[in-house]
């Protein structure tokens, strides 16, 4: 008995609870509305979205302060995601930008240091295609809400040596890590809902600010 109790302790300790604030629930009409303006849905995506949830969690910032922070993701992996952020919180990873306003019809902040999820779009292609080959020609696991891009000015795609994005350049360097960076404790808070990380791709394209529910 003594054993089940120390057990439950150190289960309780290892995964932080999800804090009051942090909720899910579907899109508001204002909130499709915004979504579609906005060129992130339109008609023939892959998902409808009333298969998408709006995900309010509590988020770590820069400024090292918490902050509200939200996410438009699949509602299959919605409670999931929410356990992910309580983890990353308690690590206090920071996140620069996470509101919907910055993803969907809103000012986006100039640094372009956003994380998000939903975006009906194709997949991304490598660097080491080239500047003019940017789109592969098959959904992007973010078409369907089952992928998080997190903090990618810090965490490049990167492909061949290069980037596309001259914001992040100094962040190829994985070595000297830096606030913002994902490292293992991030990789194994995605890991605990079975999701893979794009940085640890085999060969020279490296994704290193995406997650996604099956690694692609």
């Amino acid at each position: 008995m003594r054993g089940v109790l120390v057990f439950v302790l150190a289960l309780a300790i290892a995964v932080p609870a999800v804090h009051a604030g942090s909720t899910i629930r579907p899109l508001t009409a204002a909130e499709r509305t915004a979504v579609a303006k906005s060129g992130n849905y339109h008609p023939g995506c892959p998902v409808p979205l009333s298969r998408l949830r709006v995900l309010t969690v509590r988020t770590w910032g820069f400024d090292h302060r918490g902050h509200p922070g939200q996410l438009i993701v699949n509602a299959k992996y919605a409670r999931g995601l929410q356990s992910v952020f309580a983890k990353l919180y308690a690590l206090r990873f920071p996140i620069r930008h996470m509101r919907l306003s910055e993803t969907y019809g809103g000012v986006p902040p100039k640094d372009g240091d956003v994380t998000a999820s939903f975006e009906c779009r194709q997949a991304s292609a490598s660097p080491c295609t080239g500047p003019g080959n940017k789109r592969t020609g098959t959904w992007s696991n973010h078409a369907y809400g089952l992928a998080v891009d997190l903090d990618p000015v810090e965490n490049p795609y990167v492909g061949c040596g290069q980037t596309r994005d001259p914001r992040a350049v100094s962040y190829m360097n994985r070595s000297r890590v830096r606030p913002g960076m994902v490292t293992w404790k991030v990789v194994s808070a995605f890991a605990s809902i079975g999701w893979k990380w794009g940085g640890a791709w085999s060969g020279s394209t490296k994704d290193y600010m995406h997650f996604s529910w099956n690694g692609h």
